[in-house]
């Protein structure tokens, strides 16, 4: 019997849901009948209870079919057979117009709100900044021009980037925090796309910026992307600046063709590698970096100055009390630190490190200065060959080789030590035909992770310990590309315990969020890749010019920023003021433009690094700080 019920039961749901299967037709009559169920006998419980109902049961009966037409709004009119025909079907024909109306609206409103959330609909924003492609420079990026737009009314950023719009809003709100009075649009589609790209309203945009991701073939995605902004942007009368940036210097110049005139393009892996290698010769520079580039602190500006016109460059850099005077712009040619007799013309644009575009005030202070507490400053020191370990080995490697090598002197030597799933002799011996004949390179086998590798090493005689992340195997993705970079940094921190001594260590990381967890010293010099460039990215969208700055400045050889002991311009020991210092640069063909405090190295947020500190600041030089300063790369020895 119970088979029977069970089988009965089966049927039953079967041919119900063969019923369904029939479609809206099928599933009406089923809501009828069940509200016909439901309905009439609720209905005649309701006439048969009620003490004033009609005693005759026609009029009870038709009683209950007004209710019941009341209820499922049918009309519910009574008499005739043909008056209650007339009567249902006009309230079918309401009833069908109303929920046809209904639906509709529903339809339309349900279509745009997905064509919402799936980030379909056009920014109508204008001098907007436009961020094309995801990868981690994208939190730099948009946290940077949130600080930088804090002091903006109205300002905006619109993400574009083939991932799912409500995704890319959470990990921006997580990663970035606040923004302020900056408003974040995202949306969704390939960059690739032309007709995806108008979404974003690149024609009024202030500035597009062109993000490679993490794929391998990210150089081949940002060269398409900026083919599609200029279809895109085709037949427009104006176009905004554009700045984009590839791995591979190979590249660069397709990067700058579809870029057009006026585009920059941005080398991530040539910048890193000059970063690390300045950072390994002047550790602490990746400091001075970090507070250079975000927006933080101070930063570059470019301001006209004509109550300076007819003065010298020496003269302006004692000129603004709360700002550091860098450069110069003439006929759109950066001059970083020219020499301090240099005239100035009403038509020169000043370069200055300041706390904003409006903080830049003019002011003599040459009266701060005390000639008695400058030193005269040492003798050049003989140039003496330098020695570097390189642990571990990527696609950056041989750039960072080849940096070392410019400006290396004779004898100079770079051990690597790497295993062969990094590195093969054959590469070593590539990368040794362009070190040159000042430096050589040797490859030592071995696994970096292994604590029998480090320790046959005397890592304490080299001048500098540079350690870089291993590149993803072809066609296998790589979750945490600092892993290796992070056991590594553990055992050298174990070697440094074992003999007491400080390595000088010079770290590269792929993530930010590795930098917590680095067993490294607070100040100790990291470069995060990804950062970096975005760092770069927001600084030139605010201004196109700074990019001519900042390549000189992060070049090998030329101009740039040095960290020099504070005794070569102070004596030690003595409290003067910051214009002294500035003087004393001034008089070596320099430009100072802060110092790092040894005292706070491991204490103040910055790791004792003050940039542009006011010019009356006052405080006891020691022989343990050094000077920041713009100057030239290669010392010279006096005439």
């Amino acid at each position: 019997m119970a088979q029977r019920r069970t089988r009965f039961g089966d049927r039953a749901r079967y041919w119900f849901d063969s019923t369904l299967a029939g479609g809206a037709p099928a599933l009406v009559g089923w809501m009828a009948l069940v509200c016909l169920t439901i309905v009439v006998p609720a209905s005649a419980v309701l006439v048969w209870t009620d003490p004033d109902a009609p005693a005759p049961l026609a009029d009870r009966l038709a009683e209950v079919w007004r209710l019941t037409g009341e209820t499922l709004r049918l009309g519910g009119a009574t008499g005739a057979p043909l008056r209650v025909t007339m009567s249902v079907l006009l309230a079918l024909v309401a009833l069908l117009y109303v929920s046809t109306l209904v639906g509709l609206i529903t339809t339309a409103l349900t279509e745009r709100l997905t064509e919402l959330r799936r980030g379909r609909s056009t920014v109508l924003e204008q001098e907007h900044v436009v961020v094309l492609g995801w990868s981690e420079q994208v939190f730099t990026v948009v946290s940077e021009l949130v600080a930088a737009n804090a002091n903006q009314r109205r300002a905006a950023v619109a993400v574009l980037a083939d991932r799912d719009k409500t995704t890319m809003e959470e990990a921006l709100s997580t990663k970035v925090g606040p923004l302020g009075r900056t408003r974040l649009i995202c949306r969704s589609g390939p960059t690739t796309d032309p007709a995806v790209l108008t979404l974003t309203s690149p024609a009024t945009a202030g500035v597009v910026l062109v993000l490679p991701h993490d794929e391998p073939d990210a150089d081949a995605e940002v060269v398409k992307t900026l083919l599609a902004l200029r279809a895109a942007l085709a037949g427009e009368r104006t176009r905004p600046p554009v700045v984009a940036a590839v791995r591979d210097d190979r590249y660069r110049l397709a990067a700058c063709l579809a870029a057009g005139p006026g585009g920059i393009v941005l080398e991530s892996d040539t910048v890193t590698a000059r970063m690390i290698v300045q950072a390994a010769r002047r550790p602490g520079l990746s400091l001075v970096h970090q507070e250079l580039l975000d927006f933080a602190g101070d930063e570059f500006y470019l301001i006209t100055e004509p109550a300076l016109a007819g003065r010298t460059f020496g003269d302006a850099l004692l000129s603004y009390p709360t700002s550091s005077v860098v450069g110069m712009m003439r006929e759109g040619t950066v001059l970083l630190n020219p020499p301090p007799q240099t005239p100035l013309a009403p038509d020169d644009v000043l370069i200055v490190i300041s706390r904003d575009d409006d903080t830049a005030w003019l002011d003599d202070c040459a009266e701060l200065v005390e000639k008695a507490a400058m030193a005269s400053g040492p003798a050049t020191p003989a140039p003496r060959p330098e020695r570097v370990l390189l642990l571990g080995w990527n696609r950056r490697a041989p750039l960072i080789v080849d940096q070392l090598r410019r400006g290396a002197r004779p004898g100079s030597a770079v051990d690597v030590v790497a295993d062969g799933r990094e590195v093969t002799a054959r590469q070593v011996s590539e990368a040794d035909k362009h070190s040159g004949t000042d430096l050589t390179l040797t490859l030592h086998p071995g696994d970096i992770t292994r604590p029998e590798t480090l320790r046959r090493l005397d890592a304490h005689s080299y001048d500098s310990v540079i350690v870089v992340g291993q590149d993803p195997a072809p066609g296998q993705p790589q979750d945490d590309p600092d892993n290796r970079t992070l056991v590594t940094l553990l055992l050298l921190r174990q070697l440094e315990e074992a003999t007491g001594r400080e390595l000088p260590v010079v770290t590269e990381l792929i993530d930010d969020r590795n930098r917590a967890l680095a067993p490294i010293s607070p100040g100790a010099d990291v470069i995060i890749s990804g950062k970096l460039i975005g760092l770069l990215m927001a600084q030139i969208s605010q201004n196109r010019h700074l990019a001519a700055v900042f390549e000189e400045l992060f070049s090998a050889d030329g101009t740039g920023v040095l960290l020099r002991p504070a005794t070569d311009y102070v004596l030690p020991g003595r409290e003067t003021s910051f214009a002294t210092v500035v003087a004393a640069a001034r008089r070596r063909g320099e430009c100072a433009i802060g110092y790092r405090s040894h005292d706070d190295s491991s204490t103040s947020p910055g790791y004792g690094v003050r940039i542009n500190p006011p010019k009356a600041e006052r405080r006891r030089w020691s022989v343990q700080d050094a000077v920041v300063v713009v100057g030239e790369n290669r010392r010279k020895a006096p005439a």
